[in-house]
């Protein structure tokens, strides 16, 4: 098999999680919406913006970025 530059691409199937939040949560997250939608002149639901949202959480977490390239080389190692 002839070896090229871009790897296989990973698995992009969306996963549809369903959580229930405390109301104050749910007023916070409508709240950002608005101010993302006054800030950039696009109207997104909070639903498009929590992936969003939490992909920025875990990629600023050190701690958890550190973690996980750990138990991704103990992984390699085996």
């Amino acid at each position: 098999m002839p070896d090229i530059k871009l790897p296989r691409l990973p698995d992009r199937t969306p996963v549809k999680l369903s959580i229930a939040i405390a109301p104050d949560l749910a007023e916070a997250l409508a709240a950002y919406a608005a101010l993302y939608r006054e800030i950039y002149g696009r109207d997104e639901p909070v639903t498009e913006l929590i992936p969003a949202m939490l992909a920025g959480f875990l990629e600023s977490d050190r701690s958890f970025q550190a973690a996980r390239r750990a138990a991704g080389s103990q992984q390699g190692a085996r």
